[in-house]
């Protein structure tokens, strides 16, 4: 195998890949990544699979001499990295005799880096989904739900299926859900691209997987077009030259829907930045203890009247602005959660729905994108 390719290509793509190397390979081989050359398309593959995720990766190179083989990863994104702009010329010397195994050789413009690699034939193969039809997404359509929920998701191993994004396909909307138990994201987006089935696609995708793929949509057009396909335990979406596999989380998503009440007794609409900023004042109280802030709604002067009292350090307190309907009521979240939320919710206006004190509170996005973010008040120590 023989191929010139450019500095910046390879280790553009080893980097975006590696992503999927293990840190702690079950197998040698799994600490590789398997480069394909095709001298007739001129075309280079780079693969890297943790048995659970996988990113397949081509760009444009002068192929030579087809072949495969595997490489280290670490050591191959460390050298590439550091190399000078330019032509690398990646040769596959396994031919000779020193006994040595597989060596390949790098050459930049000046200097030569010999590596040890294993044979392509060890490295498993990705899974291929042939059973199912593709769903047709749009990116700007998958960025925007991923950004609403992702940040929603449990980082408790222990509920593994609440450590993913649970992804449900209509007919022309796609919607994304998130919860950790204490808080729940929903966000409803268009799809651009209708299914002509009637039923409801549903899979839950690891949260680690989709941050993965927000990373590589990053740099895609938000018009390109995302082709999802789904297998019982297995997701697969794929778009230009890029591939990216994963398994899907078992065990039942929670009735999520079933969670956010209908009606509400109080509905409170404020500026959503000022509520933000307000809020991040405070927290450096709520910081300090247990991260608990009160927000006491006062219908009479229509504002509400953000405070936090942390024994033996300070307390503080400051009013804003606000449309109320409904009593007065103290209410407290914790800060954290209720930043999180706020902060992805995607208008200048938000509207907090709201019953009891300690009932769940919905925040929702006046105009613009169907959000819903749901927060779990918590229980005022007097």
């Amino acid at each position: 195998m023989k191929l010139v390719c450019s500095q910046s290509d390879l280790s553009t793509n080893l980097s975006l890949v590696s992503r999927a190397v293990p840190s702690r390979p079950t197998h040698p081989v799994l600490a590789n990544v398997l480069l394909q050359a095709d001298a007739e398309t001129n075309q280079v593959s780079l693969t890297a699979f943790d048995l659970s995720l996988g990113i397949r990766t081509s760009f444009s190179a002068e192929v030579i001499e087809g072949g495969a083989i595997a490489l280290p990863a670490k050591l191959l994104v460390d050298i590439t990295s550091r190399l000078p702009e330019g032509k690398i010329t990646l040769d596959d010397e396994s031919g000779d005799n020193t006994g040595e195994g597989i060596v390949v050789t790098l050459k930049p413009k000046s200097g030569k880096y010999q590596v040890r690699a294993m044979g392509a034939e060890e490295f498993p193969e990705l899974p291929v989904i042939e059973s199912s039809e593709a769903i047709q997404l749009t990116t700007a359509a998958l960025i925007e739900g991923l950004k609403g929920s992702l940040f929603a998701t449990s980082a408790d191993e222990t509920k593994q299926v609440l450590t993913g994004v649970h992804l449900m396909v209509k007919q022309d909307t796609l919607e994304f859900a998130a919860t950790d138990g204490h808080r729940l994201a929903v966000l409803e987006t268009t799809n651009k691209h209708p299914i002509d089935s009637n039923e409801q696609l549903e899979v839950t995708v690891p949260a680690r997987v989709l941050r993965e793929l927000q990373r590589m949509l990053a740099h895609s057009s938000s018009e390109e077009t995302i082709a999802l396909y789904l297998d019982p335990g297995q997701v697969v979406f794929s778009w230009q030259n890029q591939r990216l596999t994963s398994r899907t989380l078992e065990g039942q998503y929670p009735a999520y829907r079933q969670l956010i009440p209908r009606q509400f007794e109080r509905q409170v609409t404020l500026e959503r930045r000022q509520f933000i900023s307000t809020l991040e004042r405070i927290a450096v109280l709520a910081d300090q203890k247990n991260n608990i802030v009160k927000v006491s709604i006062d219908n009479a002067n229509q504002e509400i009247t953000l405070s936090c009292e942390v024994q033996d350090v300070g307390s503080g307190t400051e009013s804003m602005p606000a449309q109320i309907s409904g009593e007065d009521i103290d209410i407290a979240f914790n800060v954290k959660y209720l930043m999180e939320g706020l902060k992805e919710l995607p208008s200048s206006e938000i509207k907090m729905h709201l019953n009891q004190s300690l009932t769940p509170v919905v925040f929702t996005p006046l105009g613009g994108l169907k959000m819903t973010y749901l927060a779990m008040p918590v229980q005022l120590r007097n």
